[in-house]
Protein backbone atom coordinates (compact mmCIF):
# COMPACT_ATOMS: atom_id res chain seq x y z
CA UNK A 1 0.00 0.00 0.00
CA UNK A 2 1.30 3.48 -0.84
CA UNK A 3 2.48 5.80 1.92
CA UNK A 4 -0.08 8.19 3.42
CA UNK A 5 1.07 11.66 4.47
CA UNK A 6 0.92 12.38 8.21
CA UNK A 7 -1.69 15.12 7.92
CA UNK A 8 -4.01 12.68 6.08
CA UNK A 9 -3.19 9.62 8.19
CA UNK A 10 -3.89 11.43 11.46
CA UNK A 11 -6.73 13.67 10.33
CA UNK A 12 -9.09 13.99 13.34
CA UNK A 13 -12.16 11.79 13.22
CA UNK A 14 -13.74 13.04 16.45
CA UNK A 15 -14.35 16.49 17.89
CA UNK A 16 -11.97 15.81 20.79
CA UNK A 17 -9.09 15.24 18.33
CA UNK A 18 -9.42 18.75 16.88
CA UNK A 19 -6.75 20.95 18.46
CA UNK A 20 -6.81 24.69 19.04
CA UNK A 21 -10.45 25.31 18.05
CA UNK A 22 -12.25 24.48 21.30
CA UNK A 23 -14.57 27.50 21.03
CA UNK A 24 -15.99 26.16 17.75
CA UNK A 25 -16.04 22.48 18.68
CA UNK A 26 -17.94 23.15 21.92
CA UNK A 27 -20.57 25.25 20.13
CA UNK A 28 -21.20 22.63 17.43
CA UNK A 29 -21.42 19.79 19.99
CA UNK A 30 -23.97 21.77 22.00
CA UNK A 31 -26.05 22.44 18.88
CA UNK A 32 -26.12 18.73 18.02
CA UNK A 33 -26.95 17.73 21.59
CA UNK A 34 -29.82 20.26 21.80
CA UNK A 35 -31.00 19.50 18.25
CA UNK A 36 -30.54 23.18 17.30
CA UNK A 37 -28.66 22.51 14.09
CA UNK A 38 -28.43 25.46 11.69
CA UNK A 39 -28.99 25.29 7.95
CA UNK A 40 -25.93 27.29 6.83
CA UNK A 41 -22.46 27.59 8.38
CA UNK A 42 -19.45 29.65 7.32
CA UNK A 43 -16.03 28.39 8.45
CA UNK A 44 -13.31 30.97 7.91
CA UNK A 45 -9.66 31.16 8.90
CA UNK A 46 -6.12 30.72 7.66
CA UNK A 47 -5.01 27.53 5.90
CA UNK A 48 -4.53 24.29 7.82
CA UNK A 49 -6.52 25.24 10.92
CA UNK A 50 -9.20 22.53 10.62
CA UNK A 51 -12.09 24.06 8.66
CA UNK A 52 -12.70 21.13 6.30
CA UNK A 53 -11.90 18.58 9.01
CA UNK A 54 -14.49 20.00 11.41
CA UNK A 55 -17.01 20.21 8.56
CA UNK A 56 -16.57 16.48 7.81
CA UNK A 57 -16.83 15.49 11.49
CA UNK A 58 -20.00 17.60 11.79
CA UNK A 59 -21.48 16.04 8.63
CA UNK A 60 -20.75 12.53 9.93
CA UNK A 61 -22.17 13.26 13.38
CA UNK A 62 -25.54 14.63 12.20
CA UNK A 63 -26.02 11.52 10.01
CA UNK A 64 -24.57 8.93 12.44
CA UNK A 65 -26.93 6.22 13.62
CA UNK A 66 -25.34 6.17 17.10
CA UNK A 67 -23.57 9.50 17.67
CA UNK A 68 -21.44 9.92 20.81
CA UNK A 69 -20.54 12.96 22.89
CA UNK A 70 -17.39 13.48 20.83
CA UNK A 71 -18.81 12.93 17.36
CA UNK A 72 -19.69 10.01 15.07
CA UNK A 73 -19.40 6.38 16.20
CA UNK A 74 -17.36 5.47 13.14
CA UNK A 75 -18.82 1.94 13.09
CA UNK A 76 -22.30 2.28 11.63
CA UNK A 77 -23.03 1.86 7.92
CA UNK A 78 -23.51 5.61 7.39
CA UNK A 79 -20.19 6.54 9.04
CA UNK A 80 -18.29 3.97 6.98
CA UNK A 81 -19.92 5.14 3.75
CA UNK A 82 -19.03 8.78 4.46
CA UNK A 83 -15.46 7.83 5.43
CA UNK A 84 -15.07 5.92 2.15
CA UNK A 85 -16.49 8.83 0.14
CA UNK A 86 -19.38 6.66 -1.06
CA UNK A 87 -22.22 8.47 0.72
CA UNK A 88 -24.71 10.52 -1.29
CA UNK A 89 -25.55 12.48 1.86
CA UNK A 90 -22.23 14.34 2.17
CA UNK A 91 -21.23 16.20 -0.98
CA UNK A 92 -17.86 18.00 -0.95
CA UNK A 93 -17.36 20.61 -3.66
CA UNK A 94 -14.20 22.50 -4.56
CA UNK A 95 -15.36 25.97 -5.57
CA UNK A 96 -11.98 26.75 -7.11
CA UNK A 97 -12.72 24.40 -10.02
CA UNK A 98 -16.54 24.39 -9.85
CA UNK A 99 -17.26 28.09 -9.62
CA UNK A 100 -19.78 28.69 -12.39
CA UNK A 101 -23.52 29.30 -12.35
CA UNK A 102 -24.22 25.86 -13.87
CA UNK A 103 -22.34 24.10 -11.06
CA UNK A 104 -24.43 25.83 -8.41
CA UNK A 105 -27.69 25.25 -10.31
CA UNK A 106 -26.93 21.53 -10.21
CA UNK A 107 -26.75 21.77 -6.42
CA UNK A 108 -30.00 23.75 -6.28
CA UNK A 109 -31.73 21.04 -8.36
CA UNK A 110 -30.34 18.23 -6.18
CA UNK A 111 -31.49 19.92 -2.97
CA UNK A 112 -35.13 19.18 -3.77
CA UNK A 113 -34.50 15.42 -3.37
CA UNK A 114 -34.53 14.15 0.21
CA UNK A 115 -31.71 11.82 1.38
CA UNK A 116 -32.15 8.13 0.55
CA UNK A 117 -30.77 7.22 3.98
CA UNK A 118 -29.72 9.23 7.00
CA UNK A 119 -31.17 12.51 8.26
CA UNK A 120 -29.34 15.25 6.39
CA UNK A 121 -27.76 16.09 3.06
CA UNK A 122 -24.65 18.13 3.85
CA UNK A 123 -22.97 20.26 1.17
CA UNK A 124 -19.39 21.27 2.02
CA UNK A 125 -18.25 24.01 -0.39
CA UNK A 126 -14.51 24.60 0.03
CA UNK A 127 -12.79 27.85 -1.08
CA UNK A 128 -16.25 29.35 -1.52
CA UNK A 129 -14.81 32.83 -2.20
CA UNK A 130 -13.83 31.52 -5.67
CA UNK A 131 -17.47 31.38 -6.82
CA UNK A 132 -18.48 33.87 -9.49
CA UNK A 133 -21.05 36.60 -8.77
CA UNK A 134 -23.61 34.71 -10.82
CA UNK A 135 -22.96 31.54 -8.84
CA UNK A 136 -23.43 33.42 -5.56
CA UNK A 137 -26.72 34.84 -6.80
CA UNK A 138 -27.90 31.36 -7.85
CA UNK A 139 -27.12 30.07 -4.35
CA UNK A 140 -28.75 32.90 -2.39
CA UNK A 141 -32.38 31.77 -2.17
CA UNK A 142 -31.56 28.13 -1.49
CA UNK A 143 -29.00 29.14 1.15
CA UNK A 144 -31.58 31.27 2.94
CA UNK A 145 -34.46 28.75 2.94
CA UNK A 146 -33.21 25.24 2.18
CA UNK A 147 -35.32 22.15 2.93
CA UNK A 148 -35.17 20.98 6.54
CA UNK A 149 -32.89 18.06 5.62
CA UNK A 150 -30.16 20.21 3.96
CA UNK A 151 -27.13 21.78 5.63
CA UNK A 152 -24.63 24.02 3.84
CA UNK A 153 -21.08 24.41 5.20
CA UNK A 154 -19.06 27.06 3.37
CA UNK A 155 -15.29 27.17 4.00
CA UNK A 156 -12.91 29.96 2.95
CA UNK A 157 -9.57 31.53 3.74
CA UNK A 158 -10.64 34.92 2.33
CA UNK A 159 -13.95 35.81 3.92
CA UNK A 160 -13.66 39.46 2.82
CA UNK A 161 -14.35 38.37 -0.77
CA UNK A 162 -17.80 37.01 0.07
CA UNK A 163 -20.89 39.15 -0.68
CA UNK A 164 -22.65 40.49 2.40
CA UNK A 165 -25.82 38.73 1.22
CA UNK A 166 -24.06 35.38 1.71
CA UNK A 167 -22.54 36.36 5.08
CA UNK A 168 -25.91 37.41 6.48
CA UNK A 169 -27.43 33.97 5.78
CA UNK A 170 -24.75 31.93 7.61
CA UNK A 171 -23.58 31.25 11.13
CA UNK A 172 -19.96 32.39 11.04
CA UNK A 173 -17.17 30.53 12.88
CA UNK A 174 -13.64 31.98 12.83
CA UNK A 175 -10.85 29.41 13.11
CA UNK A 176 -7.86 30.80 14.97
CA UNK A 177 -4.20 30.22 14.21
CA UNK A 178 -3.04 27.33 16.38
CA UNK A 179 -0.45 28.10 19.06
CA UNK A 180 3.11 26.74 18.94
CA UNK A 181 2.53 24.76 22.14
CA UNK A 182 -0.63 23.12 20.75
CA UNK A 183 1.03 22.18 17.45
CA UNK A 184 4.10 20.83 19.28
CA UNK A 185 1.92 18.72 21.57
CA UNK A 186 -0.02 17.25 18.65
CA UNK A 187 3.18 16.42 16.72
CA UNK A 188 4.59 14.72 19.83
CA UNK A 189 1.50 12.49 19.98
CA UNK A 190 1.91 11.52 16.33
CA UNK A 191 5.63 10.73 16.45
CA UNK A 192 5.03 8.61 19.55
CA UNK A 193 2.43 6.67 17.56
CA UNK A 194 4.83 6.38 14.61
CA UNK A 195 7.77 5.37 16.79
CA UNK A 196 10.02 8.18 15.54
CA UNK A 197 12.62 9.94 17.72
CA UNK A 198 12.51 13.76 17.43
CA UNK A 199 14.05 16.41 19.68
CA UNK A 200 11.52 18.70 21.36
CA UNK A 201 13.54 21.73 20.21
CA UNK A 202 13.19 20.48 16.62
CA UNK A 203 9.42 20.09 17.01
CA UNK A 204 9.09 23.61 18.40
CA UNK A 205 11.00 25.09 15.48
CA UNK A 206 8.77 23.23 12.99
CA UNK A 207 5.70 24.49 14.88
CA UNK A 208 6.96 28.08 14.75
CA UNK A 209 7.73 27.81 11.02
CA UNK A 210 4.20 26.51 10.35
CA UNK A 211 2.80 29.91 11.42
CA UNK A 212 -0.35 28.60 13.11
CA UNK A 213 -1.19 25.92 10.54
CA UNK A 214 -1.40 22.32 11.80
CA UNK A 215 -1.38 20.93 8.26
CA UNK A 216 1.76 22.89 7.34
CA UNK A 217 3.46 21.66 10.51
CA UNK A 218 2.69 18.00 9.76
CA UNK A 219 3.84 18.41 6.14
CA UNK A 220 7.15 19.91 7.32
CA UNK A 221 7.53 17.15 9.91
CA UNK A 222 6.91 14.55 7.19
CA UNK A 223 9.56 16.15 5.01
CA UNK A 224 12.14 16.25 7.82
CA UNK A 225 11.50 12.62 8.88
CA UNK A 226 11.85 11.42 5.29
CA UNK A 227 15.17 13.24 4.86
CA UNK A 228 16.68 11.65 7.97
CA UNK A 229 14.78 8.36 7.94
CA UNK A 230 16.03 5.82 10.47
CA UNK A 231 17.89 8.28 12.73
CA UNK A 232 16.83 10.73 15.44
CA UNK A 233 15.57 14.00 14.06
CA UNK A 234 17.56 16.75 15.77
CA UNK A 235 17.24 20.53 15.75
CA UNK A 236 20.29 20.89 13.49
CA UNK A 237 18.88 18.37 11.00
CA UNK A 238 15.61 20.28 10.84
CA UNK A 239 17.54 23.47 10.12
CA UNK A 240 19.36 21.64 7.31
CA UNK A 241 16.14 20.40 5.69
CA UNK A 242 14.30 23.73 5.94
CA UNK A 243 17.33 25.81 4.95
CA UNK A 244 17.13 27.76 8.21
CA UNK A 245 19.77 29.35 10.46
CA UNK A 246 20.52 28.63 14.12
CA UNK A 247 19.65 31.30 16.69
CA UNK A 248 23.31 31.52 17.76
CA UNK A 249 24.18 32.81 14.27
CA UNK A 250 21.65 35.64 14.66
CA UNK A 251 23.32 36.61 17.93
CA UNK A 252 26.73 36.79 16.21
CA UNK A 253 25.26 38.81 13.36
CA UNK A 254 23.60 41.29 15.71
CA UNK A 255 26.87 41.85 17.60
CA UNK A 256 28.66 42.53 14.29
CA UNK A 257 25.97 45.09 13.46
CA UNK A 258 26.23 46.77 16.86
CA UNK A 259 30.02 47.01 16.36
CA UNK A 260 29.41 48.60 12.90
CA UNK A 261 31.49 45.73 11.49
CA UNK A 262 30.39 45.55 7.84
CA UNK A 263 33.14 43.07 6.94
CA UNK A 264 32.09 40.73 9.78
CA UNK A 265 28.45 40.85 8.61
CA UNK A 266 29.37 40.09 4.99
CA UNK A 267 31.66 37.19 6.02
CA UNK A 268 28.94 35.70 8.23
CA UNK A 269 26.43 36.00 5.39
CA UNK A 270 28.97 34.22 3.17
CA UNK A 271 29.02 31.32 5.67
CA UNK A 272 25.22 31.18 5.67
CA UNK A 273 25.07 31.12 1.87
CA UNK A 274 27.80 28.47 1.57
CA UNK A 275 25.86 26.25 4.01
CA UNK A 276 22.98 26.32 1.53
CA UNK A 277 20.60 28.26 3.76
CA UNK A 278 17.51 29.83 2.23
CA UNK A 279 17.90 33.63 2.37
CA UNK A 280 14.16 34.33 2.38
CA UNK A 281 13.82 32.15 5.50
CA UNK A 282 16.93 33.82 6.97
CA UNK A 283 15.35 37.29 6.62
CA UNK A 284 12.10 36.10 8.21
CA UNK A 285 13.89 34.43 11.14
CA UNK A 286 16.23 37.37 11.80
CA UNK A 287 13.20 39.71 11.84
CA UNK A 288 11.67 37.37 14.42
CA UNK A 289 14.90 37.48 16.44
CA UNK A 290 14.80 41.30 16.43
CA UNK A 291 11.15 41.15 17.50
CA UNK A 292 12.15 39.02 20.48
CA UNK A 293 14.91 41.52 21.30
CA UNK A 294 12.36 44.35 21.26
CA UNK A 295 9.99 42.45 23.58
CA UNK A 296 12.78 41.61 26.03
CA UNK A 297 13.74 45.27 26.26
CA UNK A 298 10.09 46.36 26.58
CA UNK A 299 9.18 44.28 29.62
CA UNK A 300 10.34 41.59 32.02
CA UNK A 301 8.87 38.11 32.47
CA UNK A 302 8.12 37.54 28.78
CA UNK A 303 9.42 33.96 28.71
CA UNK A 304 5.96 32.65 27.80
CA UNK A 305 5.67 35.01 24.83
CA UNK A 306 9.19 34.45 23.50
CA UNK A 307 9.67 30.92 22.21
CA UNK A 308 13.35 30.42 23.02
CA UNK A 309 15.58 28.21 25.15
CA UNK A 310 16.84 29.51 28.52
CA UNK A 311 20.44 29.81 27.23
CA UNK A 312 19.39 31.86 24.22
CA UNK A 313 17.12 33.99 26.41
CA UNK A 314 20.06 34.89 28.68
CA UNK A 315 22.08 35.94 25.64
CA UNK A 316 19.12 37.93 24.27
CA UNK A 317 18.72 39.84 27.56
CA UNK A 318 22.42 40.68 27.48
CA UNK A 319 22.07 42.05 23.95
CA UNK A 320 18.95 44.03 24.91
CA UNK A 321 21.12 46.11 27.27
CA UNK A 322 23.55 46.89 24.44
CA UNK A 323 21.12 48.60 22.08
CA UNK A 324 18.49 51.37 22.18
CA UNK A 325 14.82 50.70 21.41
CA UNK A 326 14.81 53.21 18.52
CA UNK A 327 17.74 51.32 16.96
CA UNK A 328 15.92 47.98 17.22
CA UNK A 329 12.85 49.51 15.58
CA UNK A 330 15.04 50.80 12.72
CA UNK A 331 16.53 47.32 12.26
CA UNK A 332 13.06 45.73 12.20
CA UNK A 333 11.80 48.29 9.67
CA UNK A 334 14.72 47.67 7.32
CA UNK A 335 14.32 43.89 7.46
CA UNK A 336 10.52 44.10 7.15
CA UNK A 337 10.96 46.09 3.93
CA UNK A 338 13.54 43.53 2.80
CA UNK A 339 11.13 40.64 3.47
CA UNK A 340 8.65 42.18 1.03
CA UNK A 341 11.29 42.66 -1.68
CA UNK A 342 13.33 39.45 -1.45
CA UNK A 343 10.58 36.96 -2.36
CA UNK A 344 10.64 37.93 -6.02
CA UNK A 345 14.24 39.16 -6.33
CA UNK A 346 16.74 37.36 -8.56
CA UNK A 347 19.75 38.66 -6.58
CA UNK A 348 18.66 37.89 -3.03
CA UNK A 349 22.16 37.95 -1.56
CA UNK A 350 22.86 41.50 -2.79
CA UNK A 351 19.62 42.76 -1.23
CA UNK A 352 20.54 41.20 2.13
CA UNK A 353 24.04 42.72 1.97
CA UNK A 354 22.56 46.16 1.29
CA UNK A 355 20.25 45.77 4.29
CA UNK A 356 23.14 44.74 6.56
CA UNK A 357 25.20 47.74 5.44
CA UNK A 358 22.21 49.98 6.21
CA UNK A 359 22.09 48.51 9.72
CA UNK A 360 25.78 49.22 10.23
CA UNK A 361 25.79 52.69 8.65
CA UNK A 362 22.88 54.92 9.75
CA UNK A 363 24.37 57.69 7.57
CA UNK A 364 22.86 55.92 4.54
CA UNK A 365 19.35 56.77 5.76
CA UNK A 366 17.46 59.95 6.58
CA UNK A 367 14.75 58.47 8.83
CA UNK A 368 14.28 59.69 12.40
CA UNK A 369 15.63 56.44 13.88
CA UNK A 370 18.73 56.58 11.68
CA UNK A 371 19.34 60.22 12.65
CA UNK A 372 19.14 59.28 16.34
CA UNK A 373 21.70 56.52 15.74
CA UNK A 374 24.04 58.99 14.04
CA UNK A 375 23.72 61.45 16.92
CA UNK A 376 24.38 58.62 19.37
CA UNK A 377 27.55 57.69 17.45
CA UNK A 378 28.78 61.28 17.61
CA UNK A 379 28.11 61.44 21.36
CA UNK A 380 30.09 58.24 21.94
CA UNK A 381 33.03 59.56 19.92
CA UNK A 382 33.04 62.85 21.86
CA UNK A 383 32.95 60.97 25.18
CA UNK A 384 35.91 58.85 24.04
CA UNK A 385 37.92 61.91 22.92
CA UNK A 386 37.67 61.16 19.21
CA UNK A 387 37.57 64.37 17.10
CA UNK A 388 34.35 64.68 15.08
CA UNK A 389 34.04 66.58 11.80
CA UNK A 390 30.57 67.46 10.62
CA UNK A 391 30.22 66.87 6.90
CA UNK A 392 28.31 69.15 4.58
CA UNK A 393 25.56 66.53 4.30
CA UNK A 394 25.28 66.25 8.06
CA UNK A 395 25.12 70.04 8.40
CA UNK A 396 22.25 70.16 5.95
CA UNK A 397 20.45 67.40 7.90
CA UNK A 398 20.99 69.26 11.19
CA UNK A 399 19.72 72.56 9.80
CA UNK A 400 16.32 73.58 11.10
CA UNK A 401 15.24 75.60 8.06
CA UNK A 402 11.50 75.00 7.58
CA UNK A 403 10.62 72.95 4.52
CA UNK A 404 9.57 75.01 1.51
CA UNK A 405 5.84 74.76 0.93
CA UNK A 406 4.53 74.25 -2.62
CA UNK A 407 3.57 77.50 -4.31
CA UNK A 408 -0.05 78.16 -5.18
CA UNK A 409 -0.83 78.47 -8.91
CA UNK A 410 -1.58 81.96 -10.21
CA UNK A 411 -4.61 80.70 -12.13
CA UNK A 412 -6.36 77.39 -12.53
CA UNK A 413 -7.76 76.49 -15.99
CA UNK A 414 -11.56 76.40 -16.08
CA UNK A 415 -11.67 72.83 -17.44
CA UNK A 416 -9.48 71.64 -14.54
CA UNK A 417 -11.77 73.42 -12.07
CA UNK A 418 -14.79 71.67 -13.58
CA UNK A 419 -13.04 68.27 -13.38
CA UNK A 420 -12.10 68.79 -9.71
CA UNK A 421 -15.63 69.97 -8.79
CA UNK A 422 -17.21 66.93 -10.48
CA UNK A 423 -14.54 64.33 -9.65
CA UNK A 424 -16.91 61.90 -7.83
CA UNK A 425 -19.26 61.92 -10.85
CA UNK A 426 -16.41 61.36 -13.30
CA UNK A 427 -14.90 58.39 -11.48
CA UNK A 428 -18.37 56.93 -11.16
CA UNK A 429 -18.19 56.32 -14.92
CA UNK A 430 -15.12 54.05 -14.55
CA UNK A 431 -14.98 50.36 -13.71
CA UNK A 432 -13.27 48.61 -10.82
CA UNK A 433 -10.46 48.46 -9.88
CA UNK A 434 -9.81 51.89 -11.49
CA UNK A 435 -12.76 53.39 -9.61
CA UNK A 436 -11.36 52.23 -6.25
CA UNK A 437 -7.90 53.67 -6.97
CA UNK A 438 -9.26 57.02 -8.20
CA UNK A 439 -11.59 57.37 -5.22
CA UNK A 440 -8.56 57.93 -2.96
CA UNK A 441 -6.63 60.07 -5.49
CA UNK A 442 -5.56 63.67 -4.86
CA UNK A 443 -5.76 66.31 -7.61
CA UNK A 444 -3.10 68.91 -8.35
CA UNK A 445 -1.61 70.88 -11.28
CA UNK A 446 1.34 69.64 -13.30
CA UNK A 447 3.49 71.35 -15.94
CA UNK A 448 1.68 73.46 -18.56
CA UNK A 449 -1.36 73.54 -16.25
CA UNK A 450 -2.12 69.87 -16.89
CA UNK A 451 -4.33 67.95 -14.48
CA UNK A 452 -2.14 65.90 -12.12
CA UNK A 453 -3.65 62.81 -10.46
CA UNK A 454 -1.58 61.90 -7.38
CA UNK A 455 -2.00 58.29 -6.23
CA UNK A 456 -0.66 56.12 -3.45
CA UNK A 457 2.67 54.49 -4.31
CA UNK A 458 2.35 50.82 -5.25
CA UNK A 459 -0.60 49.11 -6.94
CA UNK A 460 -2.80 52.25 -7.42
CA UNK A 461 -0.09 54.24 -9.27
CA UNK A 462 1.26 51.14 -11.06
CA UNK A 463 -2.24 50.60 -12.49
CA UNK A 464 -1.71 53.71 -14.63
CA UNK A 465 2.07 54.08 -15.02
CA UNK A 466 2.75 50.46 -15.98
CA UNK A 467 -0.37 50.19 -18.15
CA UNK A 468 -0.66 53.27 -20.43
CA UNK A 469 -3.96 52.00 -21.75
CA UNK A 470 -5.53 52.63 -18.31
CA UNK A 471 -4.31 56.25 -18.32
CA UNK A 472 -5.73 56.65 -21.84
CA UNK A 473 -9.05 55.22 -20.63
CA UNK A 474 -9.17 57.80 -17.79
CA UNK A 475 -8.51 60.63 -20.28
CA UNK A 476 -11.34 59.30 -22.47
CA UNK A 477 -13.79 59.27 -19.53
CA UNK A 478 -12.85 62.88 -18.67
CA UNK A 479 -13.17 63.93 -22.32
CA UNK A 480 -16.64 62.36 -22.58
CA UNK A 481 -17.75 64.27 -19.47
CA UNK A 482 -16.14 67.62 -20.33
CA UNK A 483 -16.62 67.63 -24.07
CA UNK A 484 -12.95 68.44 -24.66
CA UNK A 485 -9.66 66.59 -24.32
CA UNK A 486 -7.56 67.13 -21.16
CA UNK A 487 -4.09 65.65 -20.77
CA UNK A 488 -3.53 63.87 -17.44
CA UNK A 489 -0.23 63.24 -15.66
CA UNK A 490 0.17 60.57 -12.96
CA UNK A 491 2.32 60.97 -9.83
CA UNK A 492 2.76 58.76 -6.76
CA UNK A 493 3.32 59.54 -3.07
CA UNK A 494 3.92 57.33 -0.06
CA UNK A 495 1.50 59.14 2.26
CA UNK A 496 -1.10 61.88 2.49
CA UNK A 497 1.44 63.97 4.41
CA UNK A 498 3.92 63.79 1.53
CA UNK A 499 1.21 65.07 -0.82
CA UNK A 500 0.45 68.02 1.47
CA UNK A 501 4.15 68.93 1.70
CA UNK A 502 4.92 68.74 -2.04
CA UNK A 503 1.72 69.44 -4.00
CA UNK A 504 -1.12 71.93 -4.14
CA UNK A 505 -4.47 70.38 -3.22
CA UNK A 506 -6.83 71.73 -5.89
CA UNK A 507 -9.93 70.39 -4.15
CA UNK A 508 -9.26 72.63 -1.14
CA UNK A 509 -8.60 75.75 -3.25
CA UNK A 510 -11.63 75.28 -5.48
CA UNK A 511 -13.87 74.48 -2.50
CA UNK A 512 -12.70 77.73 -0.86
CA UNK A 513 -13.44 79.72 -4.05
CA UNK A 514 -16.94 78.28 -4.17
CA UNK A 515 -17.63 79.28 -0.56
CA UNK A 516 -16.44 82.86 -1.21
CA UNK A 517 -18.65 83.15 -4.28
CA UNK A 518 -21.68 81.92 -2.31
CA UNK A 519 -21.21 84.67 0.26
Amino acid sequence: MSYTALYRKFRPGLFEDVKGQEHIVTTLKNQIRANRIGHAYLFTGTRGTGKTTVAKIFAKTVNCESPTENGPCGECRTCKAIAAGASMNVIEIDAASNNGVDNIREIVDEVSYSPAEGKYKVYIIDEVHMLSIGAFNALLKTLEEPPSYVIFILATTEVHKLPITILSRCQRYDFKRISIDTITGRMQELIDAEGVQVEEKALRYIAKTADGSMRDALSLLDQCIAFHLGSELTYDKVLDVLGAVDTEVFSRLLRHVLDKDVLGCVKLLEEIVMQGRELTQFVTDFSWYLRNLMLVQSSDNLEDVIDMSSDNLVRLKEEAEMVEMSTIIRYIRIFSELAGQIKYASQKRILVEIALIKLCKPSMETSQEALLDRIRDVEEKVENGVPVVMTEGAMSMAATTPQKRPELPKAIPEEVKEIVSNWPTIIGNTDNPMRIYLKNANLSLGGDNKLMVVLEDGTPSDHFTEHPENKAQLETVIADFLGKEVEVTIQSVRSRQEFKENYVDLSQIIHMDIEVEEE
